[in-house]
């Protein structure tokens, strides 16, 4: 079953096969302490270009959003065909996110004071519960779940992609970017779904456990995981920029 986050699909550990031997197992341990370090790299490499952005104008981080948005999804989309290259590729990624989320969380900080801080706040707020409701077994990433989240995740992406062409004609969805009540809705439920991802995101690195899959499949499933926090980040951002205009 296919999740909604396209690097953390089922067929991935078809092409990666079994371990070879016992000390070549992807553990969770493992994956954990991979994303651990994915994390790092990206919160680093944001903070070199948050720093370097600090007196400049919101309009100056966007050479850092185009290097780090297309360098990243070029990279992505190497470490999804070839996740062998994971442990190369992943911490590319993860530097190349930092620049665009760095750069992006500049541009919103310098438009709203203190923006940033509650959006990490509640980004590690999100994967925290989430971890532990998944841990609990409250909420299980059953065939039904997969499926909602998939469609709904589909939708959104869909939108967003009508939304990128009919920006080149200078047209746009409104409720896409307005800060009034359905712009809010909107974005209130496209950070519910970008955190129902997680539990897709658990429930791979868990079934590559289980499957006793390669190794360095401990770097793709911190890179998968990574994919979704990015997506969840940058939704809490905007939710929180609509939010805030809307009280100005």
């Amino acid at each position: 079953m296919a999740t909604a986050n396209p690097a953390a699909n089922a067929a991935v550990y078809d092409r990666a096969g079994f371990a070879g031997s016992a000390a070549n197992v992807m553990t969770l341990q493992g994956a954990i302490f991979k994303t651990s370090v994915l994390m790092a790299i990206l919160v680093a490499a944001a903070s070199v270009t948050w720093s370097r952005m600090l007196d400049s104008t919101p309009a100056a981080a966007y050479p850092f959003m185009l290097i780090g948005g297309i360098g990243g999804f070029i990279i992505a989309m190497v470490t999804i065909f070839k996740p062998a290259a994971s442990p190369i590729t992943a911490p590319l990624y993860a530097a190349c996110e930092g620049l665009l989320v760095g750069a992006v969380s500049a541009a919103y900080s310098a438009m709203y004071h203190g923006l940033v801080v509650q959006a990490i706040g509640l980004t590690l707020g999100v994967l925290a519960a989430l971890l532990i409701i998944y841990a609990s077994r409250i909420v299980r990433a059953t065939e039904n779940f997969k499926i909602g989240v998939v469609a709904a995740t589909g939708g959104i992406c869909l939108l967003y992609f009508v939304e990128m062409i009919l920006s080149v004609f200078g047209i746009h969805i409104p409720f896409i970017h307005q800060s009034g009540m359905l712009g809010i809705g909107f974005s209130i439920a496209v950070v519910v779904i970008a955190a129902l991802n997680l539990i897709l995101d658990f429930d791979f690195i868990e079934t590559g456990v289980q499957r006793g899959a390669p190794k360095y499949m401990e770097w793709y499933g911190g890179f998968s995981l990574l994919v979704t926090l990015v997506w969840m980040y940058l939704e809490i951002l905007r939710l929180l920029a609509k939010l805030q205009s809307s009280r100005d």
